[in-house]
């Protein structure tokens, strides 16, 4: 045995089918495509919605609320998570950046869940009322940035 001799098992390789070559081969005319239409052509179907040409449904339904272009996004950080810092240590956005809380130029917003850790002062964007009572509490500082 030979490597030019060599060839797949008998069957084992299909042969393409030549559609669209003369009616004497079974699949001349409208190449098993049915009768002729839209289907028929080449890109022959219409988009995801389209609904025979009548206004469609997404287009009938009203339109409700409006994005705000000017609001502020903040990233959120809960005093739970400020217990990875050492006491006496003053935690601020590069901090919390270092850390791998947040991520860069964001503004930072306190939330009061969890306790608050020992005293620190903490240096953020925004605070809410819980956060900065339980920091105060504490004996930690809250300063707004």
């Amino acid at each position: 045995m030979k490597i030019n001799s060599l060839a797949p098992a008998q069957g084992a390789r299909r042969k393409k089918k030549r559609i669209g070559r003369g009616l004497g081969s079974g699949w001349g005319k409208t190449s098993g495509k049915g009768s002729n239409g839209q289907k028929a052509r080449s890109g022959g179907t219409k988009g995801i919605g389209f609904e025979g040409g009548q206004m469609p449904i997404t287009q009938k339904m009203p339109k409700r609320g409006f994005t705000n272009i000017f609001r502020t996004e903040y990233e959120i950080v809960n005093l739970k998570d400020l217990a990875k810092f050492d006491a006496g240590v003053q935690v601020d956005p590069a901090s919390l950046v270092a850390k791998g809380m947040i991520k860069k130029k964001v503004k930072v917003k306190i939330l009061g869940v969890g306790e608050a850790p020992k005293q620190m002062t903490i240096k953020a964007h925004k605070f809410s009322k819980s956060a900065s009572d339980k920091l105060t509490a504490a004996g930690g500082k809250a300063e707004v940035l």
